[in-house]
């Protein structure tokens, strides 16, 4: 009687509360933690955002429209054969760990960085969320099918790993679309600061 009473429970109650749970995180939203400064000044390492991954699964079964879109902040990891796509963890195993950057370039996009500045398509873009300038400058690359290029807001050369070392990102390895901020890492430093004052 026990067993099968805790049998009906595991059945009942833990996978009907796991199962939603699952679903929800894989196909609709989940949150995601920014490591690093490679999206200042608009986001800041610690800060905490809401991730959407049905316009992603919607784009993979052919029926969204166009994603992502130019200037959409993405979660992806990056591709797989490049020294800068890996990082290496617990037990000295290697992984590709997910980022997040700003898209700007879509399938068909010639982009280049000119003069420390971004080119797309031949027009300079005015990027006002980012920390100004390139640290170098770099060739002229087109975005290939089913890819997008992506940089971090912060262009300082060394403080984003992103599409100018590893190059276009595919579509496959992006998760999702970046939400809201839930919360800011900058709030609790400046609460923190007030206590200890």
């Amino acid at each position: 009687m026990t067993r099968s009473y805790l049998t009906a429970f595991l059945r009942d109650w833990v996978l009907c509360a796991a199962l939603p749970i699952w679903l929800i995180a894989t196909f609709v939203v989940m949150f995601a933690r920014v490591d690093g400064i490679s999206m200042n000044p608009t986001y800041q390492h610690g800060d905490v955002l809401l991730l959407y991954k049905t316009p992603r699964w919607l784009h993979a079964w052919g029926i969204g429209g166009d994603w992502p879109k130019r200037g959409e902040v993405i979660v992806f990891k990056a591709p797989p054969g490049h020294q800068e796509s890996y990082e290496t963890g617990v037990l000295g195993l290697r992984y590709r760990p997910y980022l997040i950057k700003r898209v700007v370039g879509v399938e068909g996009d010639r982009l280049e960085i000119r003069e420390g500045l971004l080119v797309r398509n031949g027009e300079r873009l005015a990027e006002s969320y980012t920390t100004g300038e390139a640290g170098q400058d770099a060739p002229p690359v087109t975005v290939p099918r089913n890819s997008v290029y992506v940089l971090g807001d912060n262009r300082r050369l060394g403080d984003s790993i992103d599409s100018r070392y590893f190059g276009p990102v595919h579509l496959r390895d992006v998760a999702g679309v970046i939400g809201p901020v839930l919360f800011h890492a900058r709030a609790r430093e400046a609460a923190d600061e007030v206590s200890a004052d």
